[in-house]
Parts: C-alpha cells; structure tokens; sequence
C-alpha cells in the first residue's frame, strides 16, 4: 500500500476549514469532519516526527564524518550506532512529505556510514546492507567521494602516500556518475603530483 501523501498545505487548509466550521447546516456529518480533524492532527504529528528524525540524522552523519576525520574512532562508532537507531525508526514512518529533508537524511545516513565502515573495516556497505532506496545509496556515495577526496589530501599532508592511492582505487571503483568521475580528477591530479615529485610509485 502507497504510504499516506497529503502536503501541508492541505493540512493546514483542513485543520482550518473544519476548526471554522458552522456544524449546523444539516447537509455535513458533524461526527465525520471530527473523525477529519483526528486524521489530520495525526498526520501533521507523524510528519514533524519524520523531519526531526531526519534532522537528527543529518545531524549524526556530520558527528561521524567530523570524528573520523579527527581520528577519533571511538566517538564515531558511537555516533554510528545512534545514527542506525534514528535510521531504523525513520524506516517505520509511512507518510511522505512535500518536503525533502528525508531523502537527504537517508542519503547522508548513506555517506556517514559508508565512510565509518571504510575507516573501520577497509570496505563500503552495500545498499542491501544500508536498507535504503537505489537513488538515495546512489547519491549517497556521490558525496562519500567529495569526502574521500579531502581525506585523500590529508593523507598526503600527513605522508601517508600508500593510503591516497587506496583512496584513489576505491574512487575509481565507484564510478558512473559526473560527480564521482569529477572527484576522482581531483584525486587523480594529487596522485600524479606525487608520482612526478618520486614520492609514490
């Protein structure tokens, strides 16, 4: 069953219209419009859960990046545990909005995670595994190789050559899209710099 679509632009119109009602004209249900009224509230109160969810998703997602790239492992795994709680009660959620902000929450969830597992563990997490919609494991990744491509300059500040490389063939594999092929360029140009100055091979 499709989840439940009504903009708020709708709800705010009926909240208003039934709320202003003269019940006296014999021609309307007074018991029906209350029952509106009901389902209205209840869907106005679903849909603010779902922004603050998302928010605190978005929110999350930049704790664990921000971590990460402080090398504190331990915060972001925290962090990473927090995020799939929020994720997992957003999943539950049917009411979709005239607003975005789940989509981006679902795609930042995407790069977060994606991000703490290449940290952790060396490898990326399928969408099966990530429970998410092919569009938002898509972008997603488009903005896990922004991300990687800053970290693949840290690396190299830092010395750490070997590891820009591996960057550099994990951007590589994720490929198709503009964007990525645009960040991987970029990682492209720092590798090649490095090879010409004879500090990777």
């Amino acid at each position: 069953m499709a989840p439940n679509f009504v903009p708020i632009k709708i709800i705010l119109f009926a909240k208003t219209f039934i709320n202003t009602l003269q019940f006296s004209c014999s021609m309307l249900d007074k018991e029906e419009f209350t029952k509106i009224r009901k389902e209205m509230d209840a869907l106005e109160q679903e849909r603010e859960h779902v922004i603050q969810l998302s928010r605190d998703i978005i929110s999350l997602s930049k704790r664990i990046i921000y971590s990460i790239n402080r090398a504190e492992m331990k915060e972001a795994a925290s962090y990473a545990k927090e995020i799939e709680a929020k994720k997992k009660e957003l999943d539950k959620v049917k009411v979709s909005l005239d607003v975005n902000i789940n989509r981006v929450a679902y795609q930042e969830y995407v790069e977060a995670v994606s991000y703490y597992e290449y940290a952790a563990k060396g490898s990326i997490p399928t969408k099966a595994a990530l429970k998410v919609e092919t569009d938002d494991y898509l972008m997603g990744l488009c903005d896990l190789t922004g991300e990687l491509g800053r970290k693949a300059v840290y690396e190299v500040i830092k010395g750490n050559f070997s590891e820009a490389a591996k960057i550099r063939e994990l951007v590589d594999e994720i490929h198709g899209e503009d964007t990525i092929k645009w960040n991987l360029q970029k990682i492209e140009d720092v590798i090649f710099d490095l090879k010409m100055k004879g500090k990777l091979k």
